[in-house]
């Protein structure tokens, strides 16, 4: 079997497209195209479907790309070691949450350390299957709950339940039930999921004029003068106050995960050690982020 073509193979799968493996390999799309195909042929059986929006594994693709992954990041770790001074280059594709603004300053960060480093960052509500998505590193928000990743955990945040002073001056909130009298507006989870607020030891529900899956909505809709409503402390500035202080959301954990797989390459490690130094302290309102930060320990992901 050729390497290259089992090479060209993973990288496309990880890309999600012909063409895009083509664009991060720098080779003609002819190529690589040609290439899986001849891979195919060797063994006998189709390994991608290719579709309008891009390439699926079949059953023998998906196994083989889960395989032979982890050996040929190896052997490219070997190659960079000789051919870099840090060993420390390639591809590196990274799943954010999105509006997560200071994980942006962070992924900046890391490029300009490790300038032969190429970034793919993959911007998703849902929790991506790192595999089956080509997923490098992911960041998850709360819970890691899947027993084949190992999760490190990076830091932590609160939601803080804000709005505006308009809005203040028209509705007095001074305890906990007061948020059911008044126009609230929080993140919808899910097409049936409700909102319920946990507020110090009270869990609140709320009947809300807007629900949307998209903190930037909520913030301009608090920025309007429109809603109470909950957002992560990185996006709220002066323009907002933040309401019932004493009773504070539950804090969340931000941790950064990866397939159990028995080699992890040197980028992917470099980039989560990153990640640790630097995430600490980057979560919080921008008058108050400062750099760096202590270390955290690491964690094994939990069902």
């Amino acid at each position: 079997m050729d390497l290259n073509d089992l090479s060209m193979f993973v990288e496309a799968v990880r890309a999600g497209s012909l063409s895009a493996a083509a664009r991060r390999l720098g080779t003609p799309l002819a190529t690589v195209s040609r290439r899986v195909r001849a891979l195919e042929a060797q063994l006998g059986v189709r390994l991608v479907e290719r579709g309008r929006l891009g390439l699926k594994t079949t059953p023998a693709g998906q196994r083989l790309f889960e395989q032979a992954s982890p050996g040929l990041e190896l052997v490219q770790d070997s190659v960079r070691a000789v051919g870099t001074a840090s060993g420390i280059a390639g591809w590196l594709r990274v799943s954010l949450p999105p509006t997560f603004e200071p994980w942006w300053q962070l992924v900046s960060r890391f490029r300009a350390a490790h300038p032969q480093v190429r970034l793919d960052v993959f911007t998703s509500e849902r929790r991506v299957d790192l595999v089956a998505d080509g997923i490098d590193v992911a960041l998850r928000i709360g819970d890691v709950a899947r027993a084949d990743y190992v999760g490190r955990r990076l830091t932590s945040y609160r939601h803080r339940l804000v709005a505006s002073r308009a809005f203040l001056a028209r509705h007095r909130i001074a305890r906990v039930d007061d948020v059911l009298a008044v126009p609230c507006a929080g993140f919808r989870a899910g097409p049936d999921a409700a909102l319920v607020w946990r507020l110090g030891d009270r869990l609140v529900r709320p009947e809300p004029v807007l629900l949307a899956n998209d903190y930037a909505h909520l913030r301009a809709a608090a920025l309007a003068g429109e809603v109470l409503t909950e957002l992560p402390p990185f996006l709220v500035d002066e323009r907002l106050v933040q309401v019932l202080p004493r009773a504070p959301f539950p804090e969340v954990s931000v941790t950064a995960v990866i397939p159990e797989r028995r080699y992890t390459s040197a980028l992917v490690r470099a980039y989560i050690d990153f990640c640790v130094t630097h995430a600490p302290g980057l979560l919080v309102p921008p008058r108050h982020r400062a750099r760096g930060g202590e270390l955290l320990s690491g964690q094994r992901a939990r069902r």
